[in-house]
């Protein structure tokens, strides 16, 4: 079966994070149809082996539903492959298809399918399957031509606290909704300059006093939804980004939502001009108006220092307008090491074109797998993938076969 099959095959099956249970049995049942051992952990991890076992390749198979996801209708175009009207799963399923096409060849590795990685890498982070590989190449990269040695780490931030009603009679009531916004992903399409609906509804509906307000996907994305009711002073009227339509007047929280958000530095902190990459984000992802204020945010940092630096700078930020701040899901950054497998991974990119060594402003589970196994030599490659995490995500074609065949020298 051709790569594309296997991906296509992988796309009708659903695995949203969180809920990707049959995908999870397709792979164990493939496994143990090509001869491979297959081993399962209490956190959906599961690891294929024949006998040798000195290099792990790794993906994850989980992925971010966006849109009419899990429904996915694959739409080829211009060279790429990308899906009608939600995201593609492209990232980490691509990689996932490339270990299962050299497990029907029986090829002699360590084959780590990890689970719901999309949702703060849980399944590296409870692995409970013993590897015996001394290498690992992860395909969860997402631009050909580099060799990834290196990540930022994360930490979310949830904002908190009891909203107060008032009347505000008068104000002018209106309906808002985002639209036109593309999304993309927190880490990798930060410095894009990709607008983000909450930011962007900050200045646009200046001095706001807010009703009701949702807003927000996902931590990991960078925001398109958002509709609520707000009172303002003076006339609003919809443009490219916003639609907004007369409302009655209703009761409004009395916090000052408006400069919280306004205040709030989102995007590019800081600046790793070794690699060209980001060093330090925030994303201001999700928030809830209502009886309660909701606020959460994702941060990024390549450096263990510079993450703690900006969790401190985050939480006092909420704390000073009166919010309970609390911290989840930390993960440390894998800090950039050119080992003599990546090395060997270089010189194998060579006769595919040729490549660099790199760094990703984004959560890999080789940080956490650094970690577990601090001996082991780790290195990270992948097919060029656009606008992950979003509907507008989609993967170059001609990508796929030569990481195939990388990957298939280095198992030999």
């Amino acid at each position: 079966m051709h790569i594309l099959e296997i991906f296509e095959h992988i796309a009708q099956i659903p695995h949203c994070s969180g809920h990707t249970r049959q995908l999870g049995e397709f792979i164990q049942s493939f496994g143990q149809k090509y001869g491979y051992k297959v081993e399962k952990d209490r956190a959906g991890n599961i690891l294929c082996y024949r006998s040798y076992r000195d290099l792990c390749l790794q993906a994850h198979y989980d992925m971010v539903c966006v849109g009419k996801a899990p429904q996915v209708e694959l739409v080829q175009k211009d060279g790429w492959l990308g899906a009608k009207d939600s995201s593609l799963g492209a990232d980490n399923g691509i990689g996932v298809a490339i270990m299962l096409a050299l497990m029907q060849e029986k090829a002699e590795a360590e084959f780590l399918f990890t689970n719901d990685e999309e949702i703060g890498l849980v399944g590296a982070k409870n692995l409970e399957l013993q590897l015996q590989a001394s290498r690992m190449l992860n395909l969860d990269s997402e631009e050909f031509g580099k060799v990834y040695v290196g990540c930022a780490g994360g930490v979310d931030i949830v904002a908190s606290k009891s909203c107060t009603k008032e009347r505000a009679d008068h104000l002018r009531f209106y309906s808002i909704t985002a639209k036109n916004f593309p999304g993309g992903h927190s880490g990798v399409d930060i410095d894009k300059d990709i607008p983000n609906a909450i930011k962007a509804f900050a200045h646009f509906a200046k001095g706001a006093k807010i009703a009701w307000l949702e807003a927000g996907e996902r931590l990991n994305s960078i925001p398109v939804h958002l509709e609520g009711v707000i009172g303002v002073e003076g006339e609003l009227h919809s443009n490219e980004w916003f639609d907004v339509r007369k409302s009655q007047p209703q009761e409004v929280v009395q916090e000052d939502v408006w400069s919280i958000l306004c205040g709030f530095a989102d995007g590019v902190r800081g600046w790793q001009k070794e690699f060209g990459i980001p060093s330090r984000s925030a994303n201001l992802a999700k928030i809830e108006v209502g009886d309660k204020l909701h606020i959460a945010c994702s941060l990024r940092a390549n450096s263990d220092e510079d993450l703690q630096k900006l969790e401190c700078e985050y939480r006092t930020f909420f704390e000073s307008f009166g919010l309970l701040a609390k911290s989840y899901d930390r993960y440390q950054p894998w800090e950039p090491v050119v080992t003599p497998f990546a090395k060997e991974v270089d010189r194998v990119y060579e006769r595919y074109g040729g490549a660099q060594f790199a760094a990703i402003h984004a959560g890999l589970e080789c940080a956490v797998f650094a970690k577990k196994y601090p001996s082991m030599q780790i290195a990270s490659i992948g097919p060029t993938i656009q606008n992950p995490h979003s509907i507008h995500e989609r993967v170059r074609l001609a990508d796929i076969e030569p990481i195939y065949a990388i990957a298939k020298e280095l198992v030999r």
